[in-house]
């Protein structure tokens, strides 16, 4: 989820909800929700023009990219830095989701 209250946000999910926090990075916080992770990204939010987005884990992101789009998938381009690998994508109904070998 994008929002501009990351500390805050951070420490809703981490204290209230008492979810175990994954990654601390500038800019990204992450914790554990059971069967998946919520991710925090420091930027601006707008409901319903901004919705959340989900991201799936891939060992091999190109590869998981050309099946998908093999099976009609609406895929961007492979995006490679730092040791992260991340390609996006969007459903019939035009919500965001991003395939990544971030764990």
């Amino acid at each position: 989820m994008f929002t501009r209250q990351l500390n805050a946000m951070a420490a809703f999910y981490r204290d209230v909800l008492a979810l175990k926090q994954t990654a601390d990075e500038p800019g990204w916080k992450e914790f554990a929700a059971g069967g998946c992770n919520i991710a925090l990204h420091r930027g601006t939010s707008e409901v319903g023009s901004r919705p959340p987005k989900m991201v799936f884990y891939s060992d091999d992101v190109a590869a998981t990219r050309d099946a998908l789009q093999l099976r009609g998938a609406s895929m961007g381009k492979v995006k490679s830095g730092s040791g992260l690998d991340l390609c996006e994508g969007r459903d019939p109904d035009g919500n965001p989701f991003q395939i990544s070998n971030r764990r």
